[in-house]
């Protein structure tokens, strides 16, 4: 049985509580404090507005402080290659700074996080005054910035005064304000202007205070809300982004949101309920930006404590709930992925009637869907092997039979993409080499399941990334998949 052919349900969501998910998930993916992109925020509209910029200046380097990290998902297999921990590695870097025999590996991995963020920026609909310093984020007024050494003025302002803003945040908290000041003083010149610093050592100790008597202060400034960056966007790009930490995960989000509508629809559930579980599919992994990628691809059963840490990703989607304003009710479903009818699952333990109908389906669902999702160490089952293991976990109590029933053929795996029509962007073959490389495999991998040569996956890929505008295989996959190309 096919999945019904209905239109998926409604998946639009504020651009600013779209802008507060990316914080939360660049802010796991960091190891830093799930507020640390708020506060930054806060400081550089302080900034800004010291140093004389207008109101609308003072919002756009808000909204940069917010998306500072959301291409962090994208480069974390190379920086769990290069760290063995990519969210433990990141968060000794931002407190102690980057070793140096590390110091000439980052270009790659600050292209690809430059790049996904302000094409994220570009798909929320953000101004250039938002987008550029994204693209440029990582660069310094001395030229020792990545990835391109640029110089003032090709490094727009924004960039100097969210670098302050971070690093003030950042070693205020991890140290004391005295060695935080010295810390920017010391780099006045090289990583930002003498006028940042000055304006900073002047008034750092009101704003730390501000925030620390008036934490919530951070969810209204500059009043983002009803700034200039108002509207809607989509909510799969969340999802897209959430998944691009894991390779092998392109996409799963989305079908996981495909195939919950579908079985709520089979079940005769209401259509706010599918509305909800369809969205809630889509951000059930925000939690998992805070769990090293090593723990992910490792084969086999995970050790008892990586599964410590493992739990923990439901709990980190429930504390989004608290902070994503019109998406707090799903994404408080969305952190019922992970329990089981009979109590062994995670974080909370429920069972029995303490799971409703919606979280049973999204369970279900989530599992039936990664069932047939190839992963590092074990290959993906067929749609039936995948049925038949759900039945048999039905019969053992961890999943709603009626629900296991129900999704049925909903939860098949998709065909691969048909060749796309001559006036398509990309070549029926391009779509199926980027989505090969999308997927996490090298050049040889991909020649070798398509049955072509290495040579014949570079030229391909030198066409995608022209024809797409991008240089890396992050933005490249991000695009496909936000464009419908995936």
């Amino acid at each position: 049985m096919s999945t019904p052919s209905t239109a998926s349900p409604d998946a639009q969501v504020l651009v600013f509580d779209a802008v507060k998910a990316l914080a939360f998930v660049g802010d796991l993916s960091m190891g830093q404090p799930v507020d640390h992109s708020a506060r930054t925020a806060w400081i550089a509209a302080q900034l800004a507005a010291t140093l004389g910029l207008g109101g609308d200046a003072c919002a756009n380097a808000a909204y940069v402080s917010l998306l500072r990290w959301s291409g962090c998902t994208a480069n974390a297999p190379e920086f769990s290659e290069l760290m063995g921990d990519d969210v433990g590695g990141r968060h000794a870097m931002l407190a102690a700074g980057l070793p140096s025999h590390l110091a000439g590996s980052m270009m790659p991995l600050a292209q690809i996080h430059c790049e996904v963020s302000g094409d994220v920026a570009r798909t929320l609909g953000m101004p250039p005054a938002v987008e550029l310093p994204l693209r440029r984020i990582f660069e310094r007024p001395d030229g020792h910035g990545q990835p391109n050494g640029l110089r003032p003025p090709d490094i727009p302002f924004e960039v100097f005064i969210v670098s302050a803003a971070s690093d003030l945040e950042i070693f205020s908290r991890v140290y004391d304000l005295e060695r935080a000041l010295s810390y920017l003083a010391a780099r006045a010149g090289a990583a930002y202007p003498a006028e940042v610093v000055d304006a900073v050592s002047r008034h750092a100790v009101d704003w730390l205070h501000t925030l620390e008597q008036d934490p919530a202060c951070v969810d209204t400034a500059p009043a983002m809300a009803a700034g200039p960056h108002g509207g809607s966007t989509s909510l799969e790009l969340i999802a897209d982004v959430i998944d691009l930490k894991l390779p092998w995960l392109t996409g799963y989000s989305r079908r996981v949101a495909q195939v919950a509508a579908a079985c709520a629809e089979r079940l005769g559930l209401p259509a706010l309920s599918r509305q909800r579980l369809y969205r809630a599919s889509l951000v059930h992994g925000i939690g998992r930006a805070a769990v090293p990628n090593a723990l992910w691809d490792q084969p086999g059963a995970p050790s008892e404590s990586a599964m410590e840490r493992l739990r923990l990703v439901p709990y980190w989607t429930a504390r989004a709930a608290r902070r994503i304003g019109s998406l707090a009710d799903e994404a408080e479903l969305a952190s019922h992925a992970d329990e089981r009818l009979d109590g062994s699952g995670y974080f909370r333990g429920l069972s029995g009637a303490a799971l409703g109908i919606e979280a049973r389906v999204l369970a279900a669902a989530a599992h039936a869907v990664l069932l047939q999702t190839a992963r590092p160490g074990r290959a993906a089952l067929s749609f039936d092997e995948a049925q038949a293991q759900l039945q048999r976990e039905a019969q053992r109590g961890l999943f709603d039979a009626d629900v296991v029933a129900a999704l049925g053929g909903a939860s098949r795996a998709p065909e691969p993409p048909q060749a796309t029509e001559p006036a398509a962007l990309l070549t029926g073959r391009e779509v199926e080499v980027l989505r090969r490389i999308s997927l996490g495999e090298s050049n040889k991998e991909a020649a070798r399941t398509l049955g072509i040569s290495p040579s014949t996956v570079r030229a391909h890929l030198e066409n995608i990334f022209r024809k797409l505008e991008c240089t890396t295989r992050a933005a490249a996959t991000l695009k496909a998949m936000t464009t419908g190309l995936l």
